[in-house]
């Protein structure tokens, strides 16, 4: 008998594209929130036509994995040192640029892009995915510990028996929640406000290509970043968002998390459109919700920008 509890995820980059990369124990990968569905199949009805009634049977056309997780919004301990979740935000569409005991920093990119081989032993039973590519969502919420929710797509390989390797936990700090001392510095197009929520989506496209005469693979074809936050409502005097988004004024969107180095993640996406703002309730104060689309400037791949120090 299995049990749920004993599950392991690792994770690497892949030195080529589809070709494991043969994780180990010192690749673990602590999770939450974690859905795999094994072995996907698209199916092909051969709908034959027979003189009486029932199901035809079917064809497999392709196999992939999914694999769904949480990991927490945290460095990994030590300024200038990757959190092991940056290799799986490469795997989505992003460069890691390292600058020694300073800084780790993360955006996005068009071509040359990475994946990671994902192993999940499921208490005895291995799945290995390769040339797994993705999307990812980061969630901040007021009282919560922040996360990035990483959706991803691989090429299925069959399934074995094997003992879960004895996992080496690291290069993930442990997260301070979201709240007004560790969740500062924090400006939406100008306005420094009180901000209880945060959702980006990347919305990495990631289609799984399986062409007669090619290799089977997960492609990134295109990213359209975009989310909503909440905030206080401010006087009209104050900061007139509602002027902001008739307009379609763009503005930047920012905020840092955490204060102690090796644990600072700074967020900024500097070119930002808003959408239809809308009023709610938190505690009896009113909240204005403003969806906001990222987009590129003429450089092109900085749309959205994250620092870890």
């Amino acid at each position: 008998m299995a049990l749920t509890r004993k599950r392991l995820l690792l994770a690497k980059t892949e030195g080529t594209y589809g070709t494991s990369s043969a994780p180990s124990g010192a690749d673990a990968m602590l999770v939450s929130g974690l859905e795999v569905t094994p072995l996907q199949v698209d199916l092909i009805d051969r709908d034959f036509i027979r003189p009486y009634l029932g199901n035809s049977p079917k064809v497999v056309s392709r196999r992939m994995v999914q694999v769904k997780f949480d990991v927490e919004l945290s460095g990994s301990g030590a300024a200038g040192t990757a959190p092991k979740w940056g290799q799986i935000l490469m795997a989505c569409g992003f460069a890691e640029g390292v600058a020694a005991g300073t800084s780790v920093t993360y955006s996005p990119v068009s071509s040359s892009f990475s994946s990671v081989t994902l192993d999940f032993n499921a208490d005895g039973t291995k799945h290995l995915v390769t040339g797994a590519r993705g999307t990812a969502t980061f969630n901040l919420k007021a009282g919560e510990i922040p996360k990035v929710s990483f959706d991803m797509t691989g090429i299925y390989n069959a399934a074995s028996s094997s003992a879960a390797v004895t996992p080496t936990f690291d290069k993930q700090a442990a997260p301070v929640s979201v709240n007004s001392s560790n969740t500062t510095s924090v400006s939406v197009l100008g306005y420094s406000g009180c901000m209880e929520s945060f959702k980006l989506d990347l919305k990495v496209q990631t289609p799984f290509r399986q062409l007669a005469g090619c290799s089977q693979q997960v492609m990134i074809t295109n990213r359209a970043p975009a989310g909503e936050l909440s905030i206080e409502a401010p006087a009209i005097g104050t900061k007139d968002f509602f002027a902001a988004v008739s307009a379609q004024t763009q503005g930047s969107i920012s905020w840092q998390h955490g204060q102690t180095a090796g644990n600072i993640v700074t967020f900024t996406a500097s070119t930002c459109n808003l959408d239809s703002p809308s009023y709610g309730d938190s505690d009896g104060v009113m909240m204005l919700s403003l969806p906001f689309m990222a987009q590129p400037t003429s450089a092109g791949n900085d749309e959205i920008s994250l620092v870890l120090t």
